[in-house]
């Protein structure tokens, strides 16, 4: 996770009762390509990327970074989760002096609509939360994304603001591992 400061990465994969958090591996570029490439997927987050260019720019491993991982189910990618600093440009209300660790996801559409999502998010915010104690994290997405927001409410989010944001509304939340004070 970027600026995370005393947190070691990769942690050791997170193992759920169904998927597996790890690191991305050569094994897993065709998924990344797919992903960013489906029309179903990019709806909400500036469309899909041209599939010829992934082709061409996509390392063979793809990207190791703090804070990304790979959702693995049956020894098969079906999406991403990330958790990482905002930038700068995208401070937030709850942590603006610092810039808030923020929660993201995208998953395969096949793998829509069967708990994955939460129950990813759900382990990567465990971890997150035992790594990072009491520290919240925010999660934006556009009021116009269903799925998001029902992930959102079922993860504990709560709203923070509201914000027209690439020619959308978007819905910012945040959650925290300790009940925020009365």
């Amino acid at each position: 996770m970027t600026d995370s400061g005393s947190v070691a990465w990769p942690p050791a994969p997170i193992k759920t009762e169904r998927l597996v958090l790890r690191e991305p591996e050569a094994r897993d570029r065709a998924a990344f390509i797919e992903l960013f490439t489906s029309p179903e997927v990019g709806a909400y987050v500036g469309g899909p990327r041209p599939r010829d260019e992934l082709e061409r720019t996509l390392p063979e491993t793809p990207e190791r970074r703090p804070g990304l991982f790979v959702v693995e189910l049956a020894g098969a990618m079906i999406g991403t989760i990330e958790l990482n600093r905002r930038d700068a440009e995208h401070q937030s209300r709850v942590r603006p002096d610092a810039g808030a660790a923020e929660l993201g996801y995208l998953f395969l559409p096949e793998a829509w609509g069967r708990g994955y999502a939460a129950e990813a998010s759900a382990a990567a915010l465990g971890w997150f939360a035992h790594a990072l104690p009491g520290e919240p994290v925010v999660l934006c997405t556009q009021t116009a994304n269903d799925r998001s927001m029902r992930l959102a409410a079922k993860l504990g989010f709560t709203e923070v603001q509201r914000f027209e944001e690439w020619g959308a509304e978007q819905w910012m939340g945040v959650w925290s591992p300790v009940p925020p004070p009365a």
